[in-house]
């Protein structure tokens, strides 16, 4: 099925091309696409005001860019139905990540597991809630450490009609068993997502989907790793991802971020001292700082993990929810050797209890993964697959993203205000771009962990960095999740915060 893409916002990277008209940026970004095989002969293109406001440029910038390419045979247009790549353009086959030898190299065959424990992992208190709205109805606590969305947002009434179409329209392949890989309509659904979001010149034949984001670090894990393999992760950080690692015998070694992401300086070191298998990243909002991977560090990367060949593992968790300028493209979008994982989940867009999410990678990790789902869960839930596959080819999560989009700006502006009014003298912070958080760091002589303690007392579960540091060691820092919360909810929030200081 041809999906367009001007159902989503296409993003579309202009770096690499300073010193020309904005204009010829924009056209030989498209071309380039084009090249590449993310954009395929006979693709609706958005319009030129559509693109122009995703763009953040003028309208008459993107015609100038359009008639540019229509008059080199690019693409063509119709004032009827609107601009498509030219259908008279060879197929141009998408992007593989690398070429059969390469790939054998880059993932061995996923053998030599030893059986084992996992390890015990005990949530600490602020984490092992309920979600916050459940928390302030039922007992009066409220929570600043949950990263999750607002449920009560989400389009349920849209999400049950939308199961029962296609409990009826897909019926023999929805309840059969099948498809360990996921649903092709879903994978296909998410391909084009990918494609226009994200700038990955992917198919449904590079997807594979699973319960979560949580399940895909996981299944990666089976598939990529054995005993003894060094993985590097950020050392504030994602402690579940950590854990999937070690469970299967990975040797997790932290390095240091800071306001740029982090440290590819200290990686470089490492490598000179050791084999590094795969780093774990999230560049695009840090988790939990929110610093956003700098463009030079983030072909620093690729070109290490090129040269020395190894796995980057890119989990974009929250890419859905960026409000200033332009969202940064992933490192899978720029990936030309083949050395990206990219996870990424619905989760965070529709509700934490749908549990979608998915792996783009090299072909042959795409099947260990999917082989190693089949032992596991045998397939997913093709029946919700299906629905959601809808949901996103009628545009129904599109526009509930951009609905919740704007309600988490909002929220966080009046956060960032209120901060700024009532804890300058205490808590200092940089206004995350995107994301569902702000990192703040408090004043000198603040016990932030004690702060912590007291806030609890008070009927507010907050996390410190303790929670997130790989060592454990007490930093001055902690987490205000603002996507959860109502404006009256936060404000609420922030007078306990405020008597436990």
């Amino acid at each position: 099925m041809s999906r367009p893409v001007q159902t989503w916002n296409f993003a579309l990277d202009l770096g690499g091309r300073a010193g020309a008209p904005l204009f010829q940026q924009i056209s030989r970004a498209i071309a380039d696409e084009i090249r590449r095989g993310r954009l395929r002969a006979g693709v609706r293109l958005p319009g030129s005001r559509t693109l122009a406001r995703t763009l953040l440029v003028n309208r008459n910038t993107v015609i100038a860019a359009y008639e540019e390419l229509a008059g080199e045979g690019w693409i063509e247009s119709s004032k009827a139905s609107g601009t498509f790549v030219s259908r008279s353009l060879p197929d141009v086959k998408p992007r593989d990540f690398a070429g059969a030898r390469s790939r054998r190299r880059q993932v061995p065959s996923a053998i030599g597991f030893d059986v084992a424990e996992p390890p015990l992992y005990v949530d600490p208190p602020s984490v092992a809630q309920p979600a916050a709205a459940q928390l302030a109805a039922a007992s009066g606590l409220l929570s600043l450490s949950t990263g999750s969305p607002d449920v009560r947002l989400a389009p349920i009434g849209l999400l049950t009609r939308t199961y029962r179409r296609a409990m009826r329209r897909h019926s023999s392949s929805a309840l059969e068993y099948g498809y360990p890989h996921g649903h092709p309509y879903l994978r296909g659904a998410i391909a084009t997502m990918l494609s226009s979001t994200r700038g990955l010149a992917t198919t449904a034949d590079d997807v594979v989907v699973t319960a979560g984001s949580q399940m895909a670090l996981e299944l990666t894990s089976r598939a990529l790793f054995r005993p003894g393999d060094v993985v590097v992760v950020e050392q504030i950080g994602y402690r579940p991802a950590w854990l999937a690692f070690q469970q299967h015998g990975a040797k997790v070694v932290p390095l240091p971020v800071d306001a740029e992401g982090l440290d590819i300086e200290a990686l470089t070191r490492l490598c000179q001292r050791t084999h590094v298998r795969a780093v774990y990243v999230t560049p695009h909002h840090q988790y939990p700082t929110t610093a956003t991977l700098t463009a030079g560090r983030r072909i620093a990367l690729l070109e290490l993990a090129k040269r020395l060949r190894f796995a980057i593992i890119e989990d974009d968790y929250d890419h859905e929810y960026h409000y200033d300028g332009r969202p940064i493209l992933p490192l899978a979008s720029a990936d030309r050797a083949g050395v990206v994982v990219y996870i990424g989940t619905l989760a965070k867009v529709l509700a934490p209890g749908v549990r979608l999410g998915y792996v783009v990678a090299p072909r042959p990790l795409v099947d260990a993964i999917a082989a190693h789902r089949r032992i596991v869960d045998r397939q997913g839930d093709h029946t919700l697959e299906c629905a959601v596959a809808q949901m996103l080819d009628d545009g129904d999560v599109q526009r509930h993203a951009r609905r919740a989009r704007r309600v988490y700006q909002a929220r966080r502006d009046s956060v960032v205000k209120a901060l700024r009014a009532d804890f300058s003298d205490c808590v200092s912070f940089t206004v995350p771009a995107g994301g569902v958080a702000i990192w703040c760091e408090t004043a000198a002589g603040i016990d932030v962990d004690a702060w912590a303690q007291r806030a609890r007392q008070k009927g507010l579960l907050i996390n410190t960095a303790r929670h997130y540091s790989f060592d454990g060691r007490a930093r001055p820092y902690f987490r205000v999740c603002f996507a959860s919360l109502t404006t009256e909810e936060m404000a609420d929030a922030l007078r306990r915060l405020q008597a436990a200081l």
